[in-house]
């Protein structure tokens, strides 16, 4: 990664806005798309069931305001978004971990459409290894130490469990950086290892609690 980009610049602003963000760009891209030149503030919130000063506030990160009874010139603040969230900037990526979820994430054309190039991939399944897949070879996870001189240094991780946090100690030994660890192991890194965790299974049981929850309240009022 080049020093100075604004990626490096992220790190002061909270997590729950850089979260928001990638959805605001999402969002005006639609919004481009239908021909809107300006949008409010207002007119994001609404639709997104974000309040109006959270999302100002948020934009603001980006050095962009918008103009009274105008709002927010469309273009200029999705070329903004996308340069402060350094999704204009591609780094390469390893994966680790080449099963049924590592494939899908192969398969995913959007990662690179924001800044994150998969250019090869780890297992030790012999069904897998020496095959290609969407042009990203699969080697032996052994080869990766010979790989190191490439100079990646995000790794994405979707191995099975019981094997996590073995192979998170083998990428950080082999020079990655950053881990994307889709596990739902919470992996233990050095201080300097930085480790962003997307468990599905978190996610689809709070899915459910909200589910059940929802249920409950509709029979009790009948």
């Amino acid at each position: 990664m080049e020093e100075g980009n604004n990626k490096k610049k992220n790190f002061l602003v909270p997590e729950p806005a850089l979260r928001r963000m990638p959805c605001y760009l999402a969002y005006l891209k639609i919004a481009s798309r239908k021909g809107d030149r300006y949008i409010s503030s207002t007119n994001i919130a609404g639709d997104m069931g974000v309040d109006p000063t959270q999302v100002t506030k948020d934009l603001s990160y980006t050095g962009i305001s918008g103009k009274t009874r105008v709002g927010y010139e469309v273009e200029p603040l999705i070329d903004a978004l996308e340069d402060f969230l350094g999704f204009r900037i591609i780094d390469k990526a390893f994966l680790f971990g080449a099963g049924s979820l590592g494939r899908a994430l192969l398969h995913d054309h959007g990662l690179k459409q924001y800044g994150l190039n998969v250019v090869k991939a780890f297992d030790i399944d012999p069904a897998v290894v020496g095959r290609e897949i969407v042009d990203v070879p699969i080697h032996h996870i052994d080869d990766f130490k010979l790989m190191r001189e490439e100079g990646v240094e995000i790794g994405i991780l979707t191995v099975p469990t019981e094997s996590a946090q073995q192979v998170a100690n083998l990428m950080v030994e082999g020079g990655i950086k950053a881990i994307w660890n889709f596990t739902p192991v919470r992996i233990k890194t050095p201080d300097d290892i930085v480790v962003q965790n997307t468990s599905l299974y978190a996610h689809l049981a709070v899915m459910f609690n909200r589910l059940h929850e929802v249920k409950q309240q509709t029979a009790r009022k009948y």
